[in-house]
Parts: structure tokens; sequence; C-alpha cells
């Protein structure tokens, strides 16, 4: 897929087309490693066309998942990344050997304070990464040798701090280091990849606008929730990290379309803890995919989700839209 702009019109986007090119992909869309959702299928996809795709290994991550996926992005004309979430490779540290052993052109690790994975990654020549949430965090990241942070916004889905909405969180990041920053959360239509590249961000890492895609590893119903949802139909909480007695720090709540289960237990999350029925209810809806009680991460741009195309279709549209450039 190549870039055509019309003749004498300035391209707006130059750096963030320079960062994709150094990645060697053609545009610098990414898609977020979603846990349950990303999986080999919609990374190879973003990557054919033209971005940059990853594969998330999220809470239920393991060597064995990442092992099923990596055989959809064998052989594919382009980069791909993977995603990992710190705690879960603390608790299995041959995933991130095996994702490393993939020789992807991306490695991200969310959501710890310990990065000494990134000069492991990088000694292996591919770039790591990782999100982060304020200027200070953007620092120590730099300075441990992470060379792409993500900024990502208190409107995106799934889990993430809560410290700042995304436009305010880049402008603070940018300042703060030299390395390349992609943007995230609420990325949702063209005006808001328009504004954060405008704003400095060296491309996007979008979530929630993929997330229904045909290739995404999403249920039918897991999709119809999302395009019949609206823009304020997703609400903060940890309720199901407790229900389900996963180890998310408490700083990194979830943000999931609402449903009955959120309504009750929101803010009472201690209590929950203790209701086995409660948990028990919820391990049979999860069993179930009861779309109205089970969770499906959204983040506030979940209303720009119309229907289910494919993932190269969702690209096309946000990039022809926000830079006034075609894509053959």
């Amino acid at each position: 897929m190549e870039v055509v702009t019309t003749p004498g019109e300035q391209f707006p986007a130059h750096d963030a087309i320079a960062w994709a090119h150094r990645m060697g992909a053609r545009i610098p869309l990414v898609n977020a490693p979603m846990g349950g959702v990303a999986g080999g299928r919609l990374a190879a996809a973003v990557t054919a066309a033209g971005g940059l795709g990853m594969i998330g290994m999220g809470s239920a991550g393991s060597v064995r998942a990442l092992e099923r996926e990596l055989p959809h992005v064998r052989g594919i004309d382009g980069p791909f990344g993977i995603g990992l979430v710190d705690w879960v490779v603390a608790e299995e540290p041959r995933l991130l050997e095996v994702a490393i052993e993939a020789r992807p052109a991306l490695i991200s690790v969310s959501f710890g304070e310990d990065l000494g994975w990134a000069a492991r990654v990088a000694d292996a020549g591919i770039v790591p990464a990782t999100q982060v949430y304020s200027g200070q965090d953007a620092r120590r990241a730099q300075a441990a040798g992470v060379g792409v942070l993500v900024a990502r916004g208190v409107e995106g889905g799934g889990h993430g701090a809560v410290n700042a909405s995304l436009l305010p969180l880049l402008e603070e990041v940018l300042d703060a280091v030299m390395v390349p920053v992609l943007a995230a959360g609420g990325i949702g239509a063209p005006g808001d990849l328009a504004a954060v590249l405008r704003a400095g961000a060296s491309g996007a890492w979008l979530g929630t606008c993929l997330a229904a895609s045909s290739e995404s590893l999403l249920s039918d119903a897991g999709r119809r929730a999302l395009v019949e949802a609206r823009g304020d139909d997703t609400v903060l909480t940890r309720a199901y990290d407790v229900g389900m007695e996963l180890p998310w720090p408490a700083k990194f709540p979830a943000r999931v379309l609402r449903t009955g289960f959120t309504d009750r237990w929101t803010g009472r999350e201690e209590e929950l803890a203790m209701d086995a029925a409660a948990k028990r209810a919820l391990t049979a809806a999860l069993a179930a995919d009861d779309p109205a009680v089970a969770p499906i991460d959204a983040g506030q741009g979940v209303g720009s989700i119309t229907s289910v195309e494919p993932a190269a279709r969702v690209l096309e549209r946000l990039w022809a839209g926000a830079t006034g450039s075609v894509m053959s």
C-alpha cells in the first residue's frame, strides 16, 4: 500500500511517516495489543494494510497462546510486534523469551515498574516500547532504553492509569523525551487522528476502533456489543479484575462497556472480593460469553464503530480522513 498525496499538497504527517518507514511500515498506525482481541490474524491484517500489526498477550497471555498466534504473521510482508503485560511475564518469564525469539520489530511490555526487560529486547535488535502516563514515566522509560513510548490517555479502552486525558498527556510526554511517542486513547475518527498527528505524535496506537474488525478474536456477540454501543456507554472499573481474581495493580482500572455487573459492583470491589457466589456467577457468564455480563474493553471512541469491517478499511478511512491522502 503506497501513500499518495495530491500534487502540491503539503503532507501534514511527514514526521510520523518517517517513523513508520524506520519501523518498516508505510503508515504510522499500530494496533494496540489487546488481550483476547489482537491475535495473529488482526496483526497480519494491519501490517498488510501498511501499518504495524501487534499480537496481544493480555491477562490470559502464555507461551502456548503466543505460539498459537505466531503462525499468522510468519512470512508477512512488513513488520509486526508483540505486546505483553508485566505481571503476566513475571508469572511466566519464558513468554518474553519466546517473544524475542519470534523476531518482531517491536515488543511492548507495560503495567510494571521494572524496566530491565528493555535492555534485553534492545540487545536482540528489537525496539522496546511501553505505555506511559506522565512526563515522569516517560523520562524514566527513556533512561531505561525504551525506544518508543505510548502516551495513553484516560479515554482508552482496557487497562490504564487515569492520570490525564490524551492531548494534555501527549503534550507533557513530548516535552519530556526525545524518543518517538505514539498516541493512544479514544482515537476512533479521522479528526482524532489528525489532532494527535498535529500535536506531534509519531503515530497512533489504535484499540477500540479495530476491536470489532472481522479479523479480531472477539466473538460475534462481542462485536455486536461494540457496534451497538455509544461513546457514553463505557465505565472505568476494577470489578472484573476483582471478580476474576486477576492481580492487576489497583492504579490500572479497565475501561469497559457498562453492564449489569459493572453497575452492581463498581465501587464495591472489597465486598465483591468476599462474595464467592458473585464470582462463580461471573465465571459462568464468561463461559457462556454473555455480553450482558462479560467484560468487553472499549474506549470512549466506541461510538465511531457502526459495523463489522476488515481492519484495512478502518485504517484507510482513518488515514485518508486525517491526512487528505489516499492509500493504494
